[in-house]
């Protein structure tokens, strides 16, 4: 079958796991936790098996979501949700509200090297993306680790059609 024209070059842009901000967002928890305060109304604390990820977008302008990219190396299952949140070198603290709908769920079975995914909800959020890169430099995301994943079993990359 013959293409119907040159193919657009690509950028694979990966998720990098940001250790400091999620170290400081573990301590907020700690704090509140030893102080016996109560986190601020509509205030998202990081639970134990969240964590914050950053999309470097090297090339802000002219950007279309084409595919996500994950891979887990094990079975379990992960949620990509994105924040509108521009972290401060204060670190501002993340609210509910600023936390992006719809959410991206990838999943690997038991037994099964394939990757499963909420197919319409990841689409969605991938051409959000694209919107985004033309105004930010830097897009951060809570991942969700279930079923017995970690940071370590997750290697994600969002891939752009350069226009």
């Amino acid at each position: 079958m013959a293409e119907d024209g040159p193919k657009q070059p690509q950028l694979s842009m990966p998720l990098v796991l940001d250790q400091d901000l999620t170290k400081q967002m573990r301590l907020r928890v700690e704090t509140l936790k030893q102080r016996g305060e109560k986190r601020q109304d509509g205030e998202k604390l990081l639970r134990p098996a969240e964590s914050v990820y950053r999309l470097d977008f090297i090339q802000q302008q002219k950007l279309q979501f084409d595919r996500w990219d994950v891979v887990l190396d094990k079975p379990g299952k992960v949620t990509i949700t994105g924040t509108s949140q521009n972290w401060t070198p204060d670190l501002t603290n993340l609210m509910t509200r600023q936390l992006l709908d719809p959410a991206a769920i990838f999943w690997r079975k038991e037994d099964s090297d394939a990757m499963d995914w909420n197919e319409a909800d990841a689409l969605e959020f991938g051409e959000r993306l694209s919107d985004l890169a033309k105004i930010r430099k830097v897009m951060y995301f809570l991942i969700t680790f279930s079923e017995g994943l970690e940071p370590a079993n997750l290697k994600a990359s969002v891939v752009f059609n350069q226009l």
